[in-house]
């Protein structure tokens, strides 16, 4: 069964040879509004999210809220396994897979064909799931004979239509969202929303990091409001969502 259980989680960042003004060009690459120590061995280190701890089940949908630089990304890439925890336990029971560009992993020098099994393999299918997709991906993404070509030579927008087809054929036990997925034009948008929506509710478990609260109003059943790499507030959206368009005031008890 799909689970996520993380108890006292710290994320550290070292950085070296920090003085003033480096530092604080550290800090803006690392693009966290973390809080700084010195460890033991005199070196800055940025505490990019500290003492989170949270579970969720199978069938729970998790929004990630908060102003830039409050962790929603670090603790996505957490749960993504991108980065080990320097203090506390994370439990990640299930196949998690991370969406956070539709064309990460896309080779311009490629053909359409060639990307769609490169990066399904980058999202861990087989070649014969792949394979089995590939019909749905040519009719959904209705780039024809263009999927014979080089991605260079495409649009932009038809671009965002291959990735977008090759990221929602998949089938995730944890789905991690850095945004909800967009899907370039307009005349792309309303087939690409309901092809979204699918890919969401196919998963055991969601965890989207949005500013818009809309979107995690329509996608979330639980909210999580983070401020400087810390938990202001867990648990029901709506209570979540309110509390940060209406409470700002409670940002600044975990400061």
């Amino acid at each position: 069964m799909a689970r996520i259980v993380l108890q006292n989680v710290e994320i550290h960042y070292p950085i070296y040879n920090a003085q003033h003004h480096s530092l604080r060009r550290a800090l803006v690459n690392l693009t966290t509004g973390g809080r700084i120590f010195r460890d033991e061995r005199k070196v800055s280190v940025v505490k990019a999210l500290e003492n989170i701890t949270f579970t969720l089940q199978r069938g729970d949908r998790l929004g990630l809220v908060g102003h830039n630089g409050a962790g929603k990304s670090t603790l996505l890439k957490t749960l993504g396994r991108l980065y080990e925890p320097a203090v506390g336990n994370l439990i990640v029971d299930g196949k998690v897979s991370a969406l956070f560009d539709v064309c990460m992993g896309m080779d311009v020098e490629r053909t359409g064909y060639h990307n769609i099994y490169y990066m399904g393999m980058l999202l861990g299918m087989s070649r014969a799931q792949i394979k089995s997709v590939i019909p749905d991906i040519e009719n959904f993404s209705e780039l024809g004979p263009f999927l014979d070509m080089p991605v260079r030579t495409y649009s932009a927008g038809m671009k965002v239509r291959l990735g977008f087809a090759i990221c929602t054929c998949i089938d995730p036990t944890i789905l991690l969202l850095d945004e909800a997925i967009g899907a370039g034009d307009k005349s792309f948008l309303e087939r690409a929303s309901l092809r979204a929506k699918a890919l969401y509710d196919r998963a055991d478990i969601l965890v989207l990091a949005s500013h818009s609260t809309p979107v995690i109003k329509e996608f979330c059943n639980k909210g999580l409001w983070l401020h400087q790499g810390r938990m202001v507030l867990f648990g029901d959206v709506d209570d979540v969502l309110y509390a940060y368009e209406h409470q700002p005031e409670l940002a600044e008890q975990v400061a």
